[in-house]
This record gives structure tokens, sequence and C-alpha cells, in this order.
């Protein structure tokens, strides 16, 4: 079976917000809650998660971000639909 990413994920428009978010959650608030506040994607309603997915699924930005971090690390991304806090949740 080909590598897979499981990642949740909360889109908003800038970098400076996504950095804000990322700071609110190393200081505890839940990624889940986040998501469901600030995300501009229909994901948000729960919690972020965009379940497992391979290569060729997503934009290249995000998906190389999502298969070069490890399990837990949340990234900063930027694509072509904004700034995405990127939560590698498993791989396998």
């Amino acid at each position: 079976m080909a590598k897979q990413v499981s990642a949740a994920h909360i889109l908003v428009d800038s970098e400076k917000q996504a950095s804000e978010i990322k700071s609110k959650i190393s200081n505890g608030s839940s990624f889940a809650d986040m998501a469901k506040k600030h995300s501009k994607c229909p994901s948000g309603r729960k919690g972020g998660d965009l379940g497992w997915f391979g290569r060729g699924q997503m934009v290249p930005e995000f998906e190389n971000a999502a298969f070069s971090a490890k399990k837990g690390d949340i990234l900063i991304v930027r694509t072509e639909f904004g700034w995405h806090l990127l939560l590698v949740k498993d791989m396998r």
C-alpha cells in the first residue's frame, strides 16, 4: 500500500492569523475547536479533519508538507487557497 497521511487543517487568510492560532494551540487550545471557530474550509465544521489521503490528492504544497512532517507536527503552509495550519494526525 502506498503511504498515506491522516491530517486536519485550518484555512485562514493570512500568515499572521495562522501564527496566532498556532500559538493558541501551543498554549492548550484544541486544534478541533480552533478549526470550528476560524477555518474557512467546510472541513472546519468537523474540526478540520481531512481523513486519510495519498499522494496526488491534495495541492502540491500541502501534500509535500504533509508527507515530510512527523506525526503530531503542526505546520503553516501557503497554497492557492490561503494559509493552512496542517496537523499530521497519523501515517500509514
